[in-house]
């Protein structure tokens, strides 16, 4: 079997950690590369507290001359993203993307590189698969209860708000409103949360004649989202141009 050949970059942030211990214990993945300015100088070993003797480094163009990469997944920052993307792709490394609050300039530059360099790309906001599914049953409920509204609730460090899988959700069911034609005049309100304690939180609460039905995914820990990292670098590849949200890349 041939190892799909993966970068980090944000290795020492707390998802990047994550990753690169998912990463590492995934049998069908191989990381060759690890990037990170603030973490330059430090063995992958001692982030992820798995076996690995790969240098964290700061100079992404330097990792990716220096390896075969097949995929970069980057957990870095917003204003890191493109950089890193203006790199990556042009030398045919497809990236998936878990940072968070990117704009529509941002978004249209990416799908610019992507069409340019005929290189994949996915950005989603949340791979919890429990979160995907969250989402595909809401869109189901929408049909029978269009009032709805969302709250999400996360620890005090994350920095944008709302949430990219609350803004994620709420783009979901206004369209399967559309589809439905349910027109009721309002915007989907979205509630945040920023408190010591949580990890990520969102329940998305409909309302009807009589009833009420909540839709609720909590994740306890971030190893709840590897799974998701691990399936978007092994299908990546199989994909074309920007795609937007895990779930589309579920039945590749």
């Amino acid at each position: 079997m041939n190892r799909v050949r993966v970068v980090v970059s944000g290795a020492g942030g707390r998802m990047g950690r994550e990753v690169l211990r998912g990463v590492l214990e995934d049998p069908a993945l191989h990381l060759v590369g690890a990037v990170d300015p603030g973490h330059c100088g430090i063995r992958v070993g001692s982030l992820a507290g798995k076996p690995s003797d790969i240098i964290v480094k700061s100079d992404l163009l330097a990792v990716l001359s220096s390896v075969q990469a097949d995929v970069l997944l980057d957990f870095s920052v917003p204003e890191a993203v493109l950089p890193t993307a203006r790199l990556a792709l042009p030398a045919g490394v497809a990236m998936v993307i878990g940072t968070t609050g990117l704009g529509e300039a941002d978004m249209d530059e990416l799908h610019v590189l992507s069409e340019t360099h005929e290189v994949p790309v996915l950005v989603a906001p949340n791979f919890a698969l429990g979160a995907v599914l969250m989402m595909q049953f809401a869109r189901q409920a929408v049909r029978y209860f269009p009032d709805v509204e969302i709250i999400e609730m996360h620890h005090q460090h994350k920095v944008d708000a709302p949430s990219g899988t609350a803004k994620r959700t709420a783009q979901i069911l206004a369209e399967a409103r559309n589809n439905w034609h349910l027109d009721i005049g309002k915007d989907i309100p979205i509630h945040s949360v920023r408190l010591p304690g949580l990890v990520a939180h969102q329940e998305i609460i409909f309302g009807g004649i009589g009833q009420v039905l909540s839709i609720r995914h909590d994740s306890i820990g971030r190893e709840s989202f590897i799974p998701g990292v691990v399936l978007a670098a092994q299908r990546i590849k199989r994909a074309k141009g920007v795609v937007l949200g895990l779930e589309n890349l579920i039945n590749l």
